[in-house]
């Protein structure tokens, strides 16, 4: 079942990082309270990496255990480990570097020079597999039920690697899927599909900048999820979208109360 999505706008992406850094920091510290340990993915681009780097910078960040926390990712592009564009490259650089996990709790995407070589379907089934064996009973699935699942909003309304009419975002059964052919480099990736996203307690989504106006007017409008993914994006509790003030440029102030502007 869908939730109707709650809009928070900020006045701009610096402070839209910092508000959404504080947010996430108070619901991990509330699931870890309540169930000794928390679960996140995260999401690469301008909007992901800019969070990171806002809760790397934040006070706060000493009030969570970093060695409760699992983090998962919602996409990778399937390049060899190290590789500057891979989401977990980035998102080490910006924070995890800084926090003392728990390796064994940060599950990154498989590089295309891991154990599964180029077979990027070999790749997506092994995550599924990871995901599956972390799942517990009380999860109701085959995917862990992730206290926040995060994702970025793409100008075309793509989520994780989830593109408008391609194969992955109609894909109903699988959790994990290989993207060939994606329309922005690189053109092989590894990313949840919407029945994964789905089963997370509450998704947040992420745009910022006038570029990203369009795709939240359209998701936000009723699109169908084949033709704007982001639209099909939501959590079993809360769906919350996150937006700077030109990012949500276009849609009627109905939508949103004007003191969160």
């Amino acid at each position: 079942m869908s939730t109707a999505p709650q809009l928070v706008v900020h006045r701009d992406k610096e402070l839209m990082a910092q508000a959404a850094a504080a947010r996430l920091i108070t619901r991990i510290v509330d699931a870890q309270s309540s169930r000794g340990e928390a679960s996140v993915v995260l999401t690469g681009g301008r909007s992901g990496n800019g969070l990171l780097a806002a809760l790397a910078a934040a006070p706060a960040r000493d009030a969570i255990d970093w060695s409760r926390l699992d983090l998962w990712w919602g996409d990778e592009r399937f390049l060899p480990e190290g590789d500057p564009d891979r989401n977990v490259t980035q998102a080490r650089e910006a924070l995890l570097d800084a926090v003392p996990l728990d390796p064994k709790r940060v599950h990154a995407m498989p590089a295309s020079d891991g154990p599964h070589g180029s077979d990027v379907e070999t790749a997506a089934a092994a995550y599924a597999a990871e995901l599956a064996a972390a799942a517990g009973p009380e999860d109701h699935g085959p995917v862990p039920a992730f206290d926040v699942l995060m994702l970025g909003v793409g100008p075309d309304t793509h989520v994780a690697s989830l593109f408008p009419e391609l194969p992955a975002v109609r894909e109903t059964e699988r959790t994990v899927v290989g993207v060939h052919g994606a329309p922005k480099p690189p053109p092989t990736r590894v990313t949840l599909t919407l029945p994964a996203i789905r089963a997370a307690r509450e998704v947040w989504l992420l745009a910022a900048g006038e570029d990203k106006a369009e795709a939240a007017a359209i998701a936000l409008s009723g699109a169908g999820e084949i033709q704007a993914p982001a639209a099909g994006a939501y959590g079993r509790t809360r769906t919350l979208w996150l937006l700077d003030a030109a990012a949500a440029s276009q849609l009627p102030r109905t939508l949103y109360p004007p003191a969160t502007a």
